[in-house]
């Protein structure tokens, strides 16, 4: 089924790596709605977007500008009930009920919504049942299900013969790459990155926060290259200011509600676990991945909580899982190549290591042996 992602409707800053980030992950399209962004502000998101990736973007608005940057699709709407004089790209448009679709068959794709209620606009009422709409012999093949779309519920919407699914909210959420890397240093971390690792923690417990500062300004460039996402372990108040994706919270730093008020909803917060309960409290709490462990014996942390082992993973998952936890889970804490499988089958996300790849004689074989392990 394929997927279209739907921007939020503020300019946020760092917002043209996630997007990339999606297209590359296999994401169809990514619409870009601004409503209230002026066409300066939208050409300048374009401008950061590489030119490779701009055929698989539609406006909203601003359609003036589309043809000028190499957009390659318009979206139609109230606002903008036509596309531009001589568009050979993409069209679309949203519809809000059965005549509609018949009306603006003609187009490339469209949007059908409320089908759920919606989980971005409170108030905002699913109207179309999937099975109806399947019973009713409804033509669906070019049609993209939207309003309170989540992955759990692509099977079905699969089954009443949707062509896709559209999503706002639960797009943007966090879905961690496999293989997390823990350093602190940049020395080494290029051949890490060339590795195919795309997932880089930055962890300094004991420097001052201009050393860590100086650090992270190599790191992130380094890191933006390669399309990496990075993260600071703690140091919530460096994380606006440097430019760095997200934060990773241990279970004695600052609680994640708290770090959420201070950095909004669209940078990404890990949370470190031990048990069952404590990846419910921080699901619950707002973050969005969870770093589980430790698995075995690890040096490179101090105050070590128990040790988890394959049979501690399993019966955490099984337990998280069966109450409708979704957040990726990462394993964590002594981890070595010949684990991959097995940790793998315990029903976790990933893994994040340090030690096994900064170790290593080679780190970019390593880092590429790591993820066709786990892959394989």
């Amino acid at each position: 089924m394929k997927l279209i992602a739907i921007t939020p409707p503020t300019l946020r800053p760092g917002e043209e790596h996630d997007i990339c980030r999606l297209l590359d992950r296999g994401w169809a399209r990514v619409h870009i709605r601004k409503p209230e962004a002026d066409a300066r502000d939208v050409a300048a998101l374009l401008g950061r977007i590489p030119p490779h990736y701009r055929a698989s973007l539609s406006l909203h608005d601003h359609f003036d500008i589309a043809a000028e940057l190499g957009v390659g699709g318009v979206h139609l709407n109230a606002r903008n009930p036509l596309p531009p004089d001589g568009w050979r790209g993409t069209v679309s448009r949203s519809c809000h009920s059965i005549d509609e679709l018949e009306r603006y068959a003609g187009l490339d794709y469209l949007f059908l919504s409320p089908v759920y209620d919606s989980i971005s606009k409170q108030g905002y009422k699913g109207r179309f049942s999937p099975d109806a709409l399947a019973a009713a012999g409804v033509t669906l093949e070019r049609v993209f299900a939207l309003g309170g779309v989540t992955y759990g519920r692509l099977t079905e919407l699969c089954r009443a013969g949707f062509g896709g699914a559209a999503m706002l909210s639960e797009a943007w959420k966090v879905k961690s790459d496999m293989l997390q890397f823990i350093t602190d240093t940049d020395r080494g971390l290029e051949a890490v990155l060339r590795g195919g690792c795309r997932w880089v923690q930055l962890r300094m417990k004991d420097v001052t926060d201009e050393e860590f500062a100086d650090t992270a300004r190599r790191v992130i460039p380094l890191c933006r290259r390669y399309g990496a996402t990075v993260i600071f372990d703690d140091r919530v108040h460096l994380v606006a200011a440097l430019g760095a994706d997200g934060v990773h919270i241990g279970k004695k730093d600052m609680p994640v509600p708290e770090a959420r008020a201070l950095l909004g909803q669209h940078i990404i917060i890990g949370a470190t676990a031990n048990t069952a309960d404590d990846i419910m409290d921080a699901a619950g709490a707002g973050a969005d991945y969870i770093g589980l462990g430790p698995f075995r014996f690890t040096t490179t942390k101090k105050g070590l909580a128990p040790i988890l082992g394959l049979e501690g993973y399993r019966s955490i998952m099984r337990q998280c899982r069966s109450k409708g936890m979704t957040l990726p889970v990462v394993a964590i804490g002594g981890i070595l190549t010949e684990d991959l499988p097995a940790i793998r089958e315990t029903g976790v996300d990933g893994i994040a290591v340090s030690g096994l790849i900064r170790n290593s004689d080679n780190p970019e074989t390593t880092t590429k042996e790591i993820i066709d392990t786990w892959k394989n």
